[in-house]
């Protein structure tokens, strides 16, 4: 047995139809049946769970969407997708709305996220890989968290986990090339 997808059009305001361009995502397909949520490993903790994120986005509630803490903070671990009796693709609608968020000005407070993102993604177009070191200390430096896993410094370094000397990987205008057309929304 096959089951049927229902996808409603027109319900929702210009914030369902803009994520759906960004995403390839259904918003308004969602009937909220909550599925998605009951097996989010973040929904306990973060300010939103996914159905109801899923349900400002119908209501056109843009500035409570792109203003929370859980479209930072999901995993993209895709179990609300694999619940859904619709397939409405939550995480691809996630990566939208960071985009968005993030474009505007008006990621949430209180998260880190954003800022772990950008130094991440920078060490990786520098080297070519992530220099964890590097990374650890621009985010703490950045983010004033500097002495909040200070204890685990040691045992990593014991381990080689942390090289003082980060890596250096050929082709970085080739790097450069494919952060500026994603950037740009694509390329060829």
């Amino acid at each position: 047995m096959t089951a049927a997808i229902v996808e409603l059009e027109e319900v929702g305001g210009r914030l369902a139809l803009e994520v759906k361009e960004r995403s390839g995502a259904a918003p308004m397909s969602c009937y909220q049946c909550t599925k998605c949520s009951s097996g989010c490993p973040v929904a306990g903790w973060a300010d939103l769970k996914p159905h109801e994120l899923v349900r400002l986005v119908q209501m056109n509630q843009r500035k409570a969407v792109l203003r929370s803490r859980f479209i930072w903070e999901c995993t993209s671990c895709q179990t609300c997708v694999t619940r859904c009796p619709q397939k409405v693709d939550i995480p691809a609608m996630n990566d939208a709305l960071r985009a968005m968020s993030a474009s505007e000005g008006v990621a949430a407070s209180g998260t880190a996220v954003p800022l772990f993102n950008e130094i991440f993604l920078k060490s990786v177009r520098k080297r070519g890989r992530v220099y964890e070191l590097g990374l650890m200390a621009a985010f703490k430096l950045r983010s004033i968290r500097l002495f909040e896993d200070a204890a685990k410094a040691p045992m990593m370094l014991a381990k080689g986990k942390l090289p003082l000397s980060g890596p250096q990987v050929a082709g970085r205008s080739e790097r450069e090339r494919m952060f500026r057309e994603a950037a740009e929304g694509g390329g060829e």
